[in-house]
């Protein structure tokens, strides 16, 4: 069931992609989950798709973020544990280092990147606000292997763990929707103004709608997979048109 505009938050994918358009609130949330200043953003796309090559899955990251130095940023609102973290960052960090080499650079010219997720469970589950993870010598974890990649992980769960009340107050308002610091109210300010903008609530319905559709095409594509597989095992039409809720038309139309 689609949410009702008026009732998303900061964790929807819609509402989220909206928000971190702003370069100033993009920026201000690298440079608070990093620790760091990230200098000039030079580039900065919502729903952004690579396609790695024709056969394979696509990726599409919520945030995509470039600076001047080319290092790339990609920030993820997640909600639901999936329980496939770990292996889709592994997938779009290869996504990414596939589209740096299709542009021709060499290895030595890769520029850095960094996958974030802010998520509203803890993955991990030691209780961490922030979980960073580089490539790190077994042996001795005092190597790094400087590859230029970092894997960052937000957990909302824990934003009274962090003394640093920017990111405490940013986890809150993830979790709770709660107001508490400068940056979040600026945040909340902006996601009123794209409420009260009926070009982003034409926007979302339209969104919306597509998103449905495609759920309908998958779900009648599965239909008609399971329909071939019992039509392939002698079941009667009947039979198939009660498991599967197609027509007596497109049963008989699948070919064995």
């Amino acid at each position: 069931m689609v949410k009702d505009f008026d009732r998303l938050t900061i964790t929807d994918d819609f509402m989220f992609c909206k928000v971190m358009q702003n370069e100033g609130l993009c920026k201000e949330l690298l440079e608070m989950i990093l620790t760091d200043k990230i200098g000039k953003i030079t580039a900065l796309a919502a729903q952004y798709s690579i396609a790695t090559y024709e056969q394979a899955k696509s990726v599409r990251f919520d945030i995509a973020v470039q600076n001047e130095k080319g290092t790339f940023y990609d920030i993820e609102m997640q909600v639901a544990d999936t329980h496939n973290l770990a292996k889709r960052m592994r997938f779009y960090q290869a996504a990414i280092d596939i589209s740096f080499l299709d542009k021709g650079y060499s290895y030595k010219k890769m520029s850095d990147s960094f996958i974030i997720f802010i998520c509203l469970f803890d993955m991990i589950g030691k209780n961490k606000p922030v979980y960073t993870f580089e490539n790190i010598c077994v042996e001795d974890k005092s190597i790094c292997l400087q590859d230029g990649t970092k894997k960052i992980i937000l957990n909302a769960n824990a934003f009274n763990e962090t003394d640093d009340k920017d990111l405490s107050g940013f986890l809150k308002y993830v979790k709770t929707g709660i107001v508490t610091t400068d940056f979040t109210g600026r945040i909340e300010n902006m996601i009123q103004a794209v409420k009260n903008s009926e070009q982003a609530r034409q926007e979302y319905q339209i969104m919306s709608a597509a998103m449905m559709d495609e759920r309908e095409k998958g779900a009648h594509q599965k239909a008609l997979e399971t329909a071939r597989i019992l039509k392939q095992l002698g079941d009667s039409i009947t039979k198939i048109m009660q498991v599967t809720g197609l027509t007596e038309e497109e049963v008989e139309k699948i070919h064995l």
